[in-house]
């Protein structure tokens, strides 16, 4: 692979020669403008708007358009004498977990290849010992005519390094979500939840672009002669139409199942009556329902606990006297041993 930029990194006073390769390529189709009569190649012709006349490449040079238009030229040579430590030197700044980068300041990504046999020692140290931090490094390189942000990471053997927006070049999302405010049902999630775990998995390695595959058959059918492909035929618009996101959601889950080629049989989540229902997990469970039916079979009716009420008098009134007789059955004995002690006298 061809080298981009060559350089260094600087590990505090540690220097390792490196190249930049880029780790990325574009595998997109790409068009030439024609002319649609004649098909000739439309090429475009830098020309001065004062003079008209096409200028060449040594000819042309930059200027910064000032807010009243105004066009201040700026050489190579202000650029050069700007200090730039980072020119030549991607300079770590810090270590880092790899949580804390924001996936948003994501850039082009590069691989990092040692220059030279003295620098194999210094970037297997450099690699080794990101992996036993299992952090990543923040740097700052030069690119371009401009100092760039950066993050080092290392990929199987090799160290890699994603070039990284800047903190203030990314903005926030203001008026992007949504500002009416939405209710989510429990049972939607729950159907949600269903959805996610039947699409499961994927291997990334697996994906591939179909409408570039479908765009190079096009054009081999039109080199050998052939005809275009046809069009598909136009489906209905999707665009503000409003859904039953229940039925959507089942419906998904069942077309995932189908084709994982497993049971498509999808369990309908009725959408809840009043607010003290709870969400579609815990509204099927048994016990609430043997707790719910065990009140129903010991009560009765008022008219039953009046008819039953004069038994329960008696019977408590049996009882009543049966224990006042058999307290009197004790005192009787008592007065028998109170006669006899008279003998003890006489004795």
């Amino acid at each position: 692979m061809r080298s981009i930029w060559n350089g260094a990194i600087s590990f505090g006073l540690v220097s390792i020669p490196i190249k930049l390769v880029n780790a990325t390529e574009s595998h997109s189709v790409s068009f030439r403008q024609i002319h649609t009569e004649d098909g000739g190649r439309v090429r475009y012709k830098k020309v001065c708007e004062l003079d008209g006349e096409e200028l060449s490449g040594p000819e042309i040079g930059k200027a910064y358009e000032d807010a009243d238009g105004t066009m201040i030229p700026i050489t190579d040579e202000d650029l050069a004498a700007l200090p730039l430590p980072t020119a030549k030197t991607i300079e770590i700044v810090a270590f880092v977990p790899a949580g804390e980068i924001d996936p948003l300041q994501m850039d082009a990504a590069y691989y990092l290849s040692a220059n030279g046999v003295p620098a194999a020692k210094p970037y297997t140290l450099l690699r080794e010992a990101l992996k036993r931090s299992d952090k990543v490094a923040v740097a700052k390189y030069a690119l371009r005519g401009r100092e760039r942000l950066g993050m080092l990471r290392v990929v199987d053997d090799v160290i890699a390094m994603h070039g990284l927006l800047w903190p203030d070049e990314i903005r926030a999302p203001e008026g992007v979500a949504p500002e009416t405010p939405v209710a989510v049902r429990d049972a939607e999630l729950d159907l949600a939840d269903a959805l996610m775990a039947t699409l499961g998995e994927v291997d990334i390695n697996s994906l591939h672009d179909d409408y570039r595959t479908a765009v190079e058959e096009m054009i081999a059918a039109k080199a050998e002669g052939g005809e275009a492909v046809a069009p598909p035929s136009p489906g209905e618009a999707q665009g503000g139409r409003v859904i039953d996101l229940m039925a959507a959601l089942e419906s998904s889950v069942k077309a995932a199942k189908e084709a994982r080629g497993e049971d498509a049989v999808v369990t309908e989540l009725k959408p809840r009556g009043t607010p003290k229902e709870t969400g579609g997990k815990k509204s099927t469970s048994r016990t609430p329902a043997k707790k719910a039916a065990t009140p129903a079979r010991k009560s009765t009716s008022k008219a039953d606990e009046e008819a039953k009420e004069p038994a329960a008098r008696k019977s408590t009134a049996k009882k009543a006297t049966a224990k006042k007789t058999t307290a009197k059955k004790p005192a009787a004995k008592k007065t028998t041993t109170k006669k006899t002690t008279p003998r003890k006298r006489t004795a």
